[in-house]
């Protein structure tokens, strides 16, 4: 996308040379490309990886964990007891 924007800041130049009101579009363009041009496309990371912000937050989510691994090990005790045998060796 950087590189159309480019290339048509250097046409709206070339094409300046003629008319002076091709200069203004081009510095426009490229003020817009500097000023909305390079957002984050991702946000950030939410995840396991992610810190909680606060004390109460990360206790919130251990709970929540562990009310999860407390319902996987319930629904599923022969994958839970061959998971536990696996991390033993």
């Amino acid at each position: 996308m950087g590189t159309i924007v480019l290339s048509g800041a250097v046409v709206l130049v070339v094409l300046g040379f003629g008319n002076p009101l091709y200069w203004l579009a081009a510095v426009a363009l490229l003020f817009l490309c500097v000023r909305h041009g390079r957002q984050p496309t991702a946000p950030p990371p939410t995840g396991p990886a992610s810190a909680p912000t606060t004390y109460r937050a990360y206790r919130a989510r251990r709970d929540q964990q562990a009310e999860w691994e407390r319902r996987y090990r319930r629904e599923r005790p022969l994958e839970s007891r061959r998971q536990e045998r696996e991390r033993s060796r």
